[in-house]
Parts: C-alpha cells; structure tokens; sequence
C-alpha cells in the first residue's frame, strides 16, 4: 500500500469498503482508483451524517423553532427589525439570515428591515481596535437598536465572547435574543440574555453550520407565514 492509501486509510478507516461502479456514469467516471473509490464512499457518509444531524436536531427544536418565528413576526408587526451578529463563517450565516429578510425571493414576501453588524468591516475593525474584540458590536448596537428590534447570533461552539456580550447589551437596551448554537450550547444556552437559543448538538462545525442554513430558511418561511396570516386576520376584523 501506498503513503497516499495510508494517510486516506487512517483518515477513512472504511476504505476497505469496495465501491461498485455505477454503470450509469460517463465512461470517464467508472475507471476511478482505490483512493477515489474512498472518496466516493466519504461523500454518501458525510451526506448521510449531514441528514442525521438535521433529523435529530429539528425533532429535539421544533417547539422552539415555532417559537423563534412567532418571536420574530412579533418585532417585525411592532415595526422592530432585525439585527445579526456572527464570527467567521458564521458571519456568513448573519448576513445570509439578513438578506433573506432584507431582499426576499419568492413573490409576494414583502421585504424586512434586518441589518448584519459584522457586514462593515471597517466599523468591525475600528471597535475591535479601541474596545477590544470581545466588544466589536458594542457601538452599532448603541446607534442603531431600538427596544422593540431584535438581536440574533450564530456561533458554532456557543462561546464566542463578543456574541454573549452583544446579547447583554441588547437585554439592557430592551430587545429580544435568539442564538445559534452547535455542541452543547455553551455560553448562550446557558445565558439570561438569551431569550431562545437553538442548539445542534453536534461536534462537527460542517454539521452545525449546515442545520443553522437549513434553520434559518425554515424561520424565514414561518415568519412570512405568520405576519401574513395577522394581516388577514386584521382585515377580517376591520
């Protein structure tokens, strides 16, 4: 066996495991080696333990997630917005979450004011500088919150220290908090400052970011659903 078979050998113990050739393919593809053989049997795992993870974590959230929803349908018929907070790739998830409110694609789903704070990375790297980075969204959650918005933060371990102290803030100035967490929650399931976090209980970054996408379409859904089921119901009424 080859260095290269086993450096994959100990990366994926499950070589081993021959891959049958799927004569549906381009001929290009069936003449693949041993190595591509564990690779293809990696994507279906790793496709499978993606699905896993999203089964258990929507089956142990769902009451919270309806909960979310309602929680944000509120501050948006209370003319509150969203504001989104997140590190690294989970500030992808921020700004992602924020401009499918912002900028929705399906017809007939009017557009919510939702911001992301760590979108500017000049004011990003002006706090950080002065306030250090525990405090980086200090100063814009000062200038543009109000106590009917709301605050929610991604962070896969649950701990990121500038999230837990945005999300003290935001209680202070009178917003409601939802969090975004992976593992075991840590710091945000944990804190009184939140006011709901939902936790994917997984170890894997991959895992948790992936269920945090699939999360945030659903709520986006749901509370398209709501604020559209609260304006019939007010025109019923009228």
């Amino acid at each position: 066996m080859s260095d290269e078979q086993n450096i994959l050998k100990s990366l994926y113990p499950f070589m081993d495991q021959a891959m049958p050739k799927d004569e549906t393919q381009p001929q290009t593809l069936l003449s693949y080696t041993i190595e591509d053989s564990v690779l293809l049997t990696s994507i279906q795992k790793k496709a499978n333990e993606s699905i896993q993870t999203k089964q258990a974590y929507f089956k142990a959230n769902e009451v919270k997630l309806l909960a979310a929803a309602k929680m944000v349908a509120e501050v948006y018929q209370n003319n509150g917005k969203m504001l989104t907070m997140g590190n690294g790739g989970s500030n992808c998830d921020a700004s992602h979450l924020a401009v499918e409110f912002l900028h929705p694609v399906t017809a007939g789903r009017q557009a919510l004011p939702a911001i992301n704070l760590g979108a500017d990375a000049t004011m990003i790297t002006a706090a950080s500088n002065d306030l250090g980075y525990e405090n980086a969204f200090m100063r814009q959650l000062i200038a543009l919150a109000n106590c009917n918005d709301i605050l929610i933060g991604f962070s896969t371990s649950g701990c990121s220290e500038n999230l837990i102290n945005g999300f003290e803030k935001a209680k202070k100035l009178g917003l409601k908090t939802l969090a975004f967490a992976g593992m075991n929650g840590g710091d945000m399931l944990k804190s009184q400052a939140v006011d709901l976090c939902l936790v994917v209980e997984s170890n894997s970054v991959h895992r948790i970011q992936e269920s945090h996408l699939t999360t945030y379409h659903i709520l986006w859904d749901l509370v398209h659903s709501l604020l559209a089921d609260n304006r019939k119901s007010q025109v019923n009424q009228s």
